[in-house]
């Protein structure tokens, strides 16, 4: 029985022209491994129930392998899930198993997911699935299950960064009861209200986050010091 299970999950993980769904993350990896750091311009739009969060202007500074800064001059909801949680995760290998899913069209684009199982059950993911334009290596969508913030959904459109692998527009949709607000506007999904339209609106349980990302600043050296935390 476990030999038949073994040759199953062996047959899934490769394609028709031979890849392996590894093979495939492999590439991205390669191409995100380019990007040594950048600085872009971001605006940010969240439609969240129960919170009211004006449209933001922020910039981004990342740099590998996991360095990661935003500067706002207001209160940002900004989910890593998609910036540096997954693509760190994909990186090491040894943590999970990927596996060859079905084919999706993708606003007009052909994908083709891969599910990625950790092997180990403590971890913080629990289970990604990543949906990937082979032609392009770039992902399109993911879902990633998390044990602290619930399941958070990410489609990406891509722009002039596409073959940097650089994501134009970001949204991210999240499980509001799951997911970690700041603590400055998390009392307030809690409220309660006689407001009929309020409570209707109480009872959504999902919310998104929409990322517009230009001005990108790709391999320009960007220093340590910028991410270290400013003395009060």
């Amino acid at each position: 029985m476990k030999k038949a299970l073994y040759l199953c999950v062996l047959f899934l993980a490769f394609t028709a022209n031979g890849q392996t769904a590894q093979s495939v993350l492999d590439k991205i990896n390669t191409k995100y491994k380019e990007i040594k750091d950048y600085t872009v311009d971001a605006k940010v739009t969240a439609d969240i129930p129960m919170i009211k969060i004006l449209p933001s202007n922020v910039k981004i500074y990342f740099k590998q392998k996991d360095k990661f800064k935003i500067e706002s001059k207001g209160i940002v909801i900004l989910p890593k899930q998609g910036f540096t949680e997954l693509n760190n995760f994909l990186a090491n290998k040894s943590k999970y198993t990927a596996v060859f899913g079905d084919s999706l069209v993708i606003r007009t684009v052909q994908t083709r997911l891969i599910n990625i199982i950790p092997n180990e059950s403590n971890g913080e993911i629990i289970l990604a699935k990543i949906w990937v334009d082979q032609e392009n290596m770039v992902i399109m969508r993911s879902q990633i299950t998390t044990q602290t913030n619930g399941t958070v959904k990410v489609d990406y459109t891509y722009g002039d960064q596409l073959k940097k692998g650089l994501p134009s527009i970001m949204k991210f949709e999240i499980d509001v009861k799951k997911f970690k607000m700041p603590k400055s506007v998390a009392s307030d999904i809690n409220k309660s209200s006689k407001d009929p339209k309020k409570e209707k609106e109480k009872k959504r349980t999902k919310g998104t986050i929409t990322i517009t990302l230009s001005n990108y600043k790709v391999n320009t050296g960007l220093s340590d010091a910028v991410f270290k935390e400013k003395k009060k």
